[in-house]
């Protein structure tokens, strides 16, 4: 017996502990924690903070290109044994040779940006071996390079590092700008979860109570009936509000369902969680005017950066057309101190200078009016973005100061619609007294309970209107109108 009630006791409390594990995280979160959970933890957060290191990275490799690049290349083997001809006085003769050679060669190059050329500076050393010289001649041989120096200079031609100049700074800019404007994007995305969960809630609880109020009123109806006091078609009303009711709770607890899973997937929690939302009973006072609205907009919107970058761009893609429908040319020259010997030291000694000197010119004689071609579609996209910029500024103006408007009239809407709830709900309890002393019939009971169940409804949806409207004017200008201070990130954290 004791040994069965230890088998029990253990089983017991094995059962009371996978009950325990099994059982859901309870969270209670305000609407601001609920932002915070989703700009830490949430998927969108994750893309947005790779967007970002993606730019980070391609401003860093722009950056890169502009200083000086050291590179070692070396040739270790380029064996050869064939049979070649030779040319001398008695004419052509064949003669075999096997030879190796081998160099290391080591360069700085420097791009020069404002001219779209770039200055190098390199030292060579090579091995030559012989394998068929005989044995009183020297083998193997050295040569080096110890120092040249020398500029690469195109002519006339299309300037890539000049136009990376304009437009991969403002690129970086416009990245970061876009990186707080998608985390006011998700706060966006949160507000509205929240609200369709709140709204979830407020539902459930409205329906919860309209079922027990229903299930009394009915109850009551029926005793009334019995005693001839209501008629049968006010008793049967009172039965199908009180079926609806029913159906209405059901359907309120799977939306709750719903809406807290869609939540908890937004939030990126993986196990299982029951959230209850604490809902704010008030919103905090920012003043906001058009003229400031504007002025910050313009100053912190990525969209602005954007129609720099695409005038920009856009003059870019005309003078690499003009470029290509002209002649052009290259400049190459070096000089530098060479010399050849048969041992390494002895290369080193007595140094001759080496210069070389290099023009090119490519002119195009016949190209059938392709060159000319692509200077006009190049000017006619250039038009054709510059008008769009125009008509994108224009609209982006107008959604300032309707988004200005639109946040302006939500605080009276709220203030009415908090007013409304708190009427209807004292109009329905009087309308319910009422009824319970036979001063009034069913039909003026039905229209209260609709009424109180709208305006509590119209309330929760003037809340989500406020936080809409706040957080839009947000992403818009990057700036906190509460705290009066401007939206910041920690850039270095980000790519630690």
């Amino acid at each position: 017996m004791n040994c069965i009630k230890s088998l029990l006791f253990i089983s017991f409390f094995c059962f009371t502990a996978y009950q325990s594990n099994s059982q859901e995280k309870q969270l209670k979160l305000t609407l601001d924690e609920v932002i915070a959970l989703a700009k830490e933890q949430s998927y969108d957060a994750l893309i947005a903070k790779h967007t970002y290191l993606g730019s980070y990275w391609q401003y860093r490799t722009y950056r890169s290109g502009l200083l000086p690049n050291i590179d070692l290349s070396t040739n270790l083997l380029n064996y050869r044994n064939s049979i070649d001809v030779f040319t001398n006085e008695d004419g052509d003769n064949y003669f075999y040779q096997e030879q190796n050679s081998s160099d290391v060669n080591i360069s700085v190059n420097q791009a020069v940006p404002f001219s779209g050329g770039s200055i190098f500076m390199q030292s060579n050393l090579g091995r030559l071996d012989n394998f068929l010289a005989d044995s009183s001649q020297i083998s193997p041989q050295f040569s080096s390079t110890p120092i040249s120096v020398g500029f690469r200079q195109p002519l006339f031609s299309f300037n890539n590092l000049k136009w990376e100049r304009k437009i991969e700074p403002v690129k970086y800019e416009e990245a970061k700008r876009k990186y707080i404007e998608a985390l006011e994007q998700i706060s966006l995305r949160a507000i509205n979860n929240f609200f369709d969960l709140a709204l979830a809630q407020i539902n459930l609880e409205i329906a919860k109570v309209n079922f027990n109020n229903n299930d009394t009123l009915y109850k009551i109806a029926n005793g009334r009936f019995n005693i001839g006091t209501i008629a049968k078609n006010e008793l049967l009303q009172m039965e199908l509000n009180f079926l609806n009711s029913r159906s209405e709770l059901e359907r309120a607890k799977l939306d709750l369902e719903i809406r807290e899973f869609q939540l908890q997937s937004f939030l990126g929690y993986n196990e299982l969680v029951n959230i209850e939302l604490l809902i704010p009973q008030e919103t905090p006072s920012a003043v906001v005017t058009y003229d400031k609205t504007i002025s910050l907009a313009q100053q912190n919107n990525p969209s602005v950066l954007s129609f720099d970058r695409r005038l920009i761009e856009a003059e870019r893609e005309v003078a690499r057309a003009k470029s290509q429908n002209r002649f052009q040319a290259d400049l190459y020259t070096s000089y530098g101190l060479t010399d050849q010997g048969d041992k390494v030291p002895e290369v080193y000694k007595e140094l001759d200078n080496s210069l070389l000197i290099n023009v090119g010119v490519s002119v195009p004689i016949l190209d059938w009016g392709m060159g000319r071609g692509l200077v006009k579609i190049a000017k006619s996209n250039q038009e054709v973005i510059n008008a769009s910029v125009i008509q994108d500024k224009i609209e982006f103006e107008q959604n300032i100061y309707l988004k200005v408007r639109e946040f302006n009239i939500q605080q009276t809407q709220f203030d009415i619609a908090a007013k409304a709830d708190t009427i209807a709900m004292s109009k329905y309890e009087v309308t319910k007294q009422r009824f319970l002393i036979g001063k009034i019939d069913v039909l003026e009971l039905n229209i209260a309970l609709t009424e109180k169940d709208s305006k509590r409804r119209g309330y929760i949806a003037a809340l989500r209107n406020y936080w809409r409207n706040y957080y839009t004017l947000r992403q818009l200008t990057q700036y906190n109108f509460i705290e009066n201070k401007p939206l910041v990130a920690d850039y270095e954290e980000l790519v630690r």
